[in-house]
C-alpha cells in the first residue's frame, strides 16, 4: 500500500504584518502531512486581487525555498501534498488546480478518489471543457465553476456533491474565502483548528499541532465549513445515519499522534496490539515491531503479554525512492536499504514480528527471512489487521485482487509463503472494537468485499438513502 494525498488550507485575519505568513504555514503545515504522499506538493495563495501558486516534484523541502514563499503575499490560501491514487505521476497532476472563470477563480487541494471521475470527465469534455492533467480533482474544479456561474458557492458545493460518487476531502479557495469540505461518508479525514490570529484546515491533527495551534473538531460528513470575515459558516449539505470512516487510517496511514474523528490513533493501535496478544499469545522471548507503523501495536502486544519489547529492525528514515536494478541481490539490496537487523538481539531469540498488514507478502518473507538468517530461532507474525481480500476504489493504491494473496490463500497459505513459524491475523471485530466506532460507521470495503457505495462488478454493502439538504 501507498500512501494517500494530505490537504491543508490556512486563513488569517487582521493586518499583513503577521510574525508568520500563510504560505509558511502552510508549508510546515505540509511538512507535517508529508508522510501522506511524496510525489509532489503545492500551495496557492490569494493576494486579494488573484491566485499565485508555487508547484512542484518531490518532497516538501525540495520544492520550496523561503525566499519564494515569503514572496507569496496573502492572507488565506491551500496546500498540498500528493500521492496519485488517480492520474500520472507527473507536474501536471500536482495540486491545488487553478481554474479561472468570468467571476473570479477557484483552487482545489483533493484526498480521496471519485468512482465515476471517468464518467464526469468524458461528460464535460463533451460540453468543450478542456483538462490539462489526468487527476480527478481537475474533474471537481470544472464541475465547481459550471455551477459558480449560476449559484452561489454553498448551493454551487451542494449541486457538485450530487454528482461525485467516490471519497473526498477537499480545501477549495474561491478568490479570498476558504471552504472545506467532506464527503457525506467521511472517508478521508479533514479537521479545523484555530492558530494565532486565524485558522486552519488539515487532514491530520498533527498540521494544527505543527502550528502551535487548537484543534475545535472535524469536518462531519456531508459538512461544509465556510471561513468568513473571522467567524466559521457551517452548512450541513447531507445528513447520513452512518459514516464509513477508512480503518486503514488508523491501522497504517494517519501518524500516531493524530486525533481521527475524535480517536487518537495511538490509543487506537495500542489496542491492535493487545487484541492481538489476548487473540494469539505465543511463548517467545521479545516481541518486535516492523518501523514505524508496527511500532504502537508491539508496544501493546509485549504490556499485554508481559514479553519483553525489543527491537530486531532498524529502519532507514532517509531512504526516498531507490532505483532498483533487477535480479534477487539487488531486491534484497533495496530492502536492506530500506531497514537492517539488529543481530545481537535476534540471535537464538523466539521472537512475536508485530507488522500492519500484508499486502502481496513479498515484503513480510524478505523481512522474515533476514530476521531468521540473522540467527531468529523462531518468527511468529502477527498482523494488525485483518486480511486484505479486495481492493480499495476509495483513495488507497492498493494492489489488484489478483495480487492479494489473502484473496487466493487461507491464513496457512499465507504462513507458508511469508515463512513464518506461525501467523495471526487481527480479526474485523477485533479491528472495530480498536478503533470504537459501530461496524456500520467504517469502510471495510477491503476487509469483506462489500463497499458503502455502488462500485461497478463489486458488491455494495446495505446503506441508507442520503438525506440531501435542499436548497431553495
Amino acid at each position: 500500500m501507498r500512501e494517500e494525498c494530505g490537504v491543508v488550507g490556512v486563513v488569517k485575519y487582521g493586518d499583513e504584518s503577521h510574525p508568520v505568513p500563510a504560505a509558511l504555514q502552510m508549508y510546515y503545515a505540509m511538512y507535517a502531512l508529508q508522510h501522506r504522499g511524496q510525489e509532489s506538493s503545492g500551495i496557492t495563495v490569494y493576494d486579494g486581487k488573484e491566485a499565485h501558486s508555487i508547484k512542484g516534484m518531490g518532497l516538501v523541502p525540495e520544492v520550496y525555498k523561503k525566499n519564494d514563499l515569503l514572496g507569496l503575499k496573502g492572507k488565506v490560501g491551500i496546500g498540498h501534498v500528493r500521492y496519485s491514487t488517480t492520474g500520472d505521476s507527473r507536474i501536471e497532476n500536482c495540486q491545488p488546480f487553478i481554474v479561472k472563470y468570468k467571476s473570479g477563480s477557484v483552487a482545489i487541494a483533493h484526498n480521496g478518489n471519485l468512482i465515476n471521475g471517468p464518467e464526469l470527465r468524458k461528460k464535460l469534455e463533451t460540453e468543450g471543457h478542456i483538462f490539462v492533467a489526468s487527476s480527478d480533482t481537475e474533474v471537481i474544479a470544472h464541475l465547481l465553476v459550471k455551477e459558480l456561474l449560476k449559484y452561489d458557492s454553498v448551493v454551487a458545493i451542494s449541486n457538485v456533491m450530487k454528482q461525485l460518487n467516490g471519497s473526498y476531502s477537499l480545501t477549495i479557495l474561491i478568490d479570498d474565502v476558504l471552504i472545506a469540505v467532506r464527503d457525506p461518508f467521511g472517508f478521508k479525514p479533514l479537521c479545523i483548528g484555530t492558530i494565532d490570529s486565524g485558522y486552519v484546515v488539515a487532514s491530520e491533527s498533527v498540521a494544527i499541532d505543527t502550528l502551535n495551534g487548537e484543534l475545535l473538531r472535524d469536518v462531519k460528513p456531508g459538512e461544509l465549513v465556510m471561513f468568513l470575515d473571522g467567524d466559521i459558516e457551517s452548512h450541513q449539505l447531507f445528513h447520513e445515519v452512518n459514516s464509513a470512516h477508512c480503518v486503514f487510517e488508523y491501522i497504517y496511514f494517519a501518524r500516531p499522534d493524530s486525533i481521527i474523528d475524535g480517536r487518537l490513533v495511538y490509543k487506537v493501535r495500542e489496542r491492535i496490539g493487545e487484541r492481538l496478544a489476548k487473540d494469539y499469545p505465543v511463548d517467545a522471548d521479545m516481541v518486535s515491531p516492523v518501523p514505524d507503523s508496527g511500532i504502537t501495536s508491539a508496544i501493546g502486544y509485549a504490556r499485554e503479554s508481559n514479553i519483553d519489547y525489543e527491537e530486531s529492525l532498524m529502519k532507514n528514515r532517509y531512504i526516498g525512492r531507490t532505483f532498483i536494478l533487477p535480479g534477487q541481490a539487488m531486491r534484497e539490496t533495496a530492502v536492506r536499504l530500506k531497514m537492517n537487523t539488529i543481530a545481537e538481539n535476534i540471535k537464538d531469540k523466539s521472537i512475536i514480528l508485530i507488522d500492519d498488514s500484508v499486502v502481496r507478502g513479498t515484503t513480510s518473507r524478505r523481512i522474515i527471512d533476514m530476521i531468521k538468517k540473522a540467527g531468529a530461532r523462531e518468527v511468529h507474525a502477527r498482523i494488525g489487521s485483518p486480511p486484505i481480500v479486495a481492493p480499495c476504489y476509495l483513495g488507497i493504491d492498493m494492489a489488484s485482487r489478483d495480487e492479494l494473496i489473502a484473496a487466493h490463500k487461507t491464513t496457512k497459505g499465507v504462513e507458508a509463503v511469508i515463512n513464518a513459524d506461525s501467523l495471526g491475523y487481527l480479526s474485523i471485530e477485533g479491528l472495530v472494537d480498536s478503533i470504537g466506532f459501530d461496524r456500520d460507521d467504517l469502510c471495510i470495503g477491503c476487509l469483506t468485499g462489500a463497499y458503502p457505495v455502488d462500485i461497478p462488478g463489486e458488491k455494495m454493502c446495505n446503506r441508507r438513502q442520503l438525506k440531501i439538504h435542499e436548497f431553495q
